[in-house]
């Protein structure tokens, strides 16, 4: 059958790059990988903790990694960094001595930038916390997919797919559900696609949410 493939690995070199940038020998690659792992849980552990935005979504789009013999710089790219910025020296000085001392990296630097995305919704990690906060509230998963598909209409995006899979609405059966606006061709590599899964707690067990972003053809 249809044999699907991460859209984002799918388009390496083309239309997508790889969110941790540094070179290891291959003996030492593992540790470098388990290191952005620790680094990526760290930061969004840190910002669902501080979190004082009213809809509790974190907004963080992607957080990229850049890793030099001395340095190393991480990238968040956030859609509303408003409660990292209020007080944003002391907040961000936090957030490092936080990932510095789950790391413990004694003879490297670490520096944290934040950037912020000009339009949110049309990020599919935001949109996912956002239909995830929805369903944790126990809105009807359709209400929650529209809602969703009518806030990336805003961002101006070409197409969007959403899936969601598990005990929807609490039902003794699973199923998945999706919905599609638009176009969304997985198969072009040349369509710059975003893509996320994201993983919901709810009360009647784990929902899976998909999403999948047509943004510009290149």
């Amino acid at each position: 059958m249809g044999q699907k493939i991460n859209p984002l690995g799918f388009r390496l070199g083309t239309t997508q790059n790889h969110h941790s940038l540094w070179f290891a020998q291959p003996k030492k690659y593992s540790e470098g990988l388990e290191e952005d792992k620790k680094i990526r849980d760290c930061i969004k552990n840190y910002v669902q903790k501080n979190i004082r935005i009213s809809s509790g979504m974190e907004g963080i789009a992607r957080i990229e990694i850049q890793k030099r013999i001395d340095l190393i710089q991480v990238i968040i790219y956030m859609g509303f960094p408003k409660f990292l910025i209020e007080d944003k020296p002391r907040r961000v000085e936090e957030l490092q001595m936080n990932v510095q001392k789950e790391l413990n990296c004694v003879n490297r630097k670490l520096n944290i930038a934040i950037t912020r995305i000009s339009n949110p919704y049309g990020h599919p990690n935001i949109l996912a916390e956002f239909i995830a906060g929805q369903l944790r509230n126990r809105v009807s998963f359709r209400k929650a997919m529209k809602k969703a598909i009518e806030l990336t209409e805003q961002a101006n995006t070409k197409g969007i797919q959403v899936q969601i899979a598990g005990r929807i609405d609490g039902k003794e059966i699973a199923r998945v559900e999706w919905i599609r606006e638009g176009r969304v061709p997985l198969q072009t590599i040349e369509a710059k696609i975003d893509y996320c899964s994201y993983t919901v707690r709810t009360i009647y067990g784990v929902l899976g949410i998909k999403i999948w972003i047509f943004v510009t053809e290149e």
